[in-house]
């Protein structure tokens, strides 16, 4: 017999007081077991998933794979982040404009309650989107009842989410970018491509737990997160960044491959806070 989850039954009690929701949904673990569990408890819930440059289209897929399973009410929306001058400048609170205007145009189209995927080891970090969510009066259920990122994949175990609950973080593309350098919408889709392709090439010769393809000026450092450090002369780094140059060479993005490193992951080495000023 399954042990019974707390944190679920008190998650589930707080889903069914605030009623029919929104859900902010990006595909990542928190949304999507935030969705499975709102949309459970009270069946209608709206979820929106907004596609983008900065979207791995694998993200978009499980949306719309559990959207099918789950039988949720899902409308895929373009919030046009890409089109903000302020979001593609890409200073230190890049984020903050990208959930303004995610969160502006889901209310465009619905009067519910917007609900994110937030969860209490959020608070800790610096996250400029939470002021976003707060000027448009966003709820954050996971942090209501006090459930942080460890608590949230074991509710997702225990529900049965297997390609959810052990699913790594995986912030937008435009994470890759140093503050600073501007988002380009062509060359978001290629790091996706570059970081799939690395993982399929690393992952069968060595235990891998993740990978970054980090964009510098005029440089790419590739990122292994392992056990088992690659070596950049070793056959396997040489091939590594074999591909990474190819793909960005195919496409004509010459000046981003003047170099390329490999390097041990560095969460977050892309973020330079103290390099622009921060305006909201």
């Amino acid at each position: 017999m399954k042990r019974k989850n707390k944190s679920l039954d008190k998650l589930s009690a707080h889903l069914l007081s605030l009623g029919r929701i929104s859900i902010a949904v990006s595909g990542g673990v928190d949304s999507m077991t935030l969705a499975v569990v709102a949309n459970r408890v009270r069946p209608g819930c709206k979820i929106f998933h907004a596609i983008s440059p900065a979207v791995p289209t694998s993200a978009t897929a499980r949306v719309k794979r559990y959207a099918e399973n789950e039988n949720w009410d899902l409308e895929i929306i373009d919030a046009r982040e890409i089109d903000d001058p302020e979001y593609v400048a890409n200073p230190a609170n890049r984020c903050y404009f990208c959930k303004r205007n995610l969160y502006s145009t889901i209310q465009r189209l619905t009067g519910l309650t917007i609900a994110s995927g937030t969860n209490l080891d959020d608070l800790s970090d610096y996250r400029p989107g939470l002021v976003a969510a707060q000027e448009r009066d966003v709820v954050h259920p996971f942090v209501d009842v006090g459930i942080d990122k460890t608590t949230l994949r074991g509710i997702a175990k225990d529900l049965d989410l297997h390609d959810l609950y052990e699913l790594p973080a995986a912030p937008c593309l435009s994470s890759r970018v140093t503050t600073g350098l501007a988002i380009d919408a062509v060359l978001l889709p290629l790091i996706a491509e570059a970081e799939e392709q690395l993982w399929d090439l690393l992952s069968t010769r060595i235990p891998l737990k993740g990978v970054r393809c980090r964009i510098r000026p005029s440089s790419v450092a590739i990122e292994i997160e392992s056990e088992q450090e690659v070596d950049a002369n070793s056959v396997l780094g040489v091939q590594a960044q074999k591909l990474v140059s190819e793909i960005f060479v195919t496409h004509e993005y010459h000046e981003q491959v003047t170099s390329i490193t490999l390097e041990p992951y560095q969460r977050g080495s892309a973020f330079i806070i103290d390099t622009l000023e921060v305006k909201t």
